[in-house]
């Protein structure tokens, strides 16, 4: 570190109480505690019946949500009553709690928004989750691509103008599919997005998994309901306190069905949905509507904290919103690029991890730590030390960018996904297949963004730059081999 900053104040929540008071607000979560306090000797699953003297504690607190947290016919109407709380709290016609993630809330909204065959404009920023809904459901995507800003390497965000030049050359298109905001952060002009989706007659669809914590505070960009998008998609885990894969699923029904909106949900829900999950979901929902001003404002404060502290390392790069051209980035995110300290992001990454502090993305130029309203001023403090000292042993000659092929990936689609997902297709050597058309899906993880999809025809340099990031350490995922000797490909 070239000098100690001062380090920003952090305000202590002033309002927030003891999360068992949630229990008046959050009927799932009163349900649970009604059943953990309870003597019932349950006759339901899960198998394990609460006894942790089995397998361990891995099953302790685990509940149904039906035979659990509500009886088996729902006598209580616990998830019901969530579900109408969640919708009233985001202004939505339509509002459903999901123990699947954010990946059955893209796949649900994929099946409710369009038919077989219908084309959709989809931001290739994708996540394989919506890739997947657009198999399931028969879609043909008509890709729009962010901005990629040159000196950080990231993406930016789509140009309202890109995708109103995709519905203009393909009139027949029933919806648009964006994520916002992206992986790192990163914001497109969403209220310009709905105006153009709606002027084309379309729906605006939003993975915003990253975005649970918008329109909760003056300092963050409003959520994407307020600003026009028809239908909404949230980890609750992801920014919220949430047991992993609680996520929420909303929507307006002026231009999505919603009894379509709720076969498609519940045709790809589990018919044994975890109790605690979703009342984790609930609790979030509660908590955020009851602190979520308090809790943030001081979510903020520490990630400028940790700004401030991290900029202080020699050759490290905060990302912000002024160097990348203006676009609008999560205040709540960090983001560092590590090109001008000359250590490699990788090498940094198996640092932190042994020293206690893993983080949610690391590729050779970008680290990503996630902040959450759970850290603390103490929590920052130490990841600052740990990465600096990392830093300093890695360092080397500062470098250029180079962008991951995730965000700069220029599809060539020859084929409905769904029609290459379930094509005969064989196995060739990765050389002999430039030409042909990928049966498979490939992305480098982190991010999970695929470089090739089914459908589409295999380039030199998708498989140039897959190898690129792979001698780089970056895992590539979903290939049915790992190591990119073979490709599958259309037979």
């Amino acid at each position: 570190m070239t000098g100690e900053a001062a380090r920003p104040e952090v305000p202590t929540p002033s309002s927030v109480d003891d999360p068992r008071s949630l229990r008046g607000a959050a009927p799932l979560l009163d349900g649970w505690l009604a059943f953990r306090q309870s003597e019932s000797v349950p006759w339901t699953t899960p198998g394990h019946k609460g006894r942790t003297d089995l397998v361990g504690p891995v099953v302790d607190g685990d509940l149904p949500l039906y035979g659990g947290v509500d009886t088996i016919r729902s006598r209580h109407g616990r998830l019901r009553e969530a579900d109408r709380r969640l919708a009233a709290l985001w202004g939505a016609d339509w509002a459903r709690i999901s123990v699947g993630g954010s990946t059955h809330g893209n796949q649900a909204l994929c099946l409710a928004v369009a038919k077989p065959g219908d084309r959709v404009v989809v931001n290739r920023n994708l996540h394989r989750s919506m890739l997947i809904g657009l198999v399931l459901a028969g879609l043909e995507p008509v890709w729009v691509t962010p901005d990629v800003d040159p000196h950080v390497g990231l993406p930016v965000g789509v140009p309202v103008e890109r995708v109103a030049q995709a519905l203009t050359d393909h009139p027949d298109c029933t919806a648009v599919f964006l994520v916002e905001p992206g992986y790192i952060g990163t914001l497109s002009d969403v209220a310009g997005h709905a105006r153009v989706a709606h002027e084309h007659g379309v729906p605006l669809v939003v993975d915003q998994a990253w975005g649970a914590h918008f329109g909760f505070h003056p300092d963050l960009p409003p959520h994407a309901l307020r600003v026009g998008a028809d239908a909404l998609v949230m980890s609750a885990h992801k920014t919220l306190p949430a047991y992993t894969q609680a996520a929420f699923v909303m929507a307006m029904t002026t231009r999505i069905d919603p009894d379509r909106l709720q076969r498609a949900f519940d045709a790809l829900d589990t018919t044994s949905p975890s109790g605690t999950i979703a009342a984790s979901a609930d609790a979030a929902r509660a908590l955020l509507d009851r602190d979520g001003l308090d809790l943030l404002d001081r979510l903020l404060a520490l990630a400028r904290r940790a700004r401030t502290e991290l900029a202080a390392i020699d050759g490290l790069v905060v990302v912000d919103d002024k160097m990348l051209g203006g676009a609008r980035m999560d205040p709540a995110k960090v983001v560092l690029s590590l090109a001008g300290t000359g250590a490699d992001g990788l090498a940094v990454e198996d640092d932190l991890v042994d020293s206690g502090h893993p983080v949610e993305m690391a590729d050779r130029d970008t680290i990503v730590p996630l902040l959450t309203m759970a850290d603390d001023e103490a929590s920052i403090d130490s990841f600052v030390e740990a990465l600096a000292r990392s830093v300093e042993r890695r360092r080397g000659a500062p470098r250029h960018v180079v962008p991951s092929p995730s965000w700069t990936v220029q599809p060539d689609t020859v084929m409905a996904p769904r029609d290459a997902f379930f094509a005969d297709h064989v196995t060739v050597a990765i050389d002999d297949a430039v030409g042909r058309v990928s049966a498979e899906l490939v992305a480098p993880y982190p991010p999970g963004i695929p470089v090739l999809a089914p459908g589409e025809r295999i380039t030199t340099e998708a498989i140039a730059s897959l190898h690129q990031v792979m001698s780089e350490g970056t895992q590539v995922r979903y290939a049915a081999d790992p190591t990119l000797r073979t490709l599958q490909v259309v037979a």
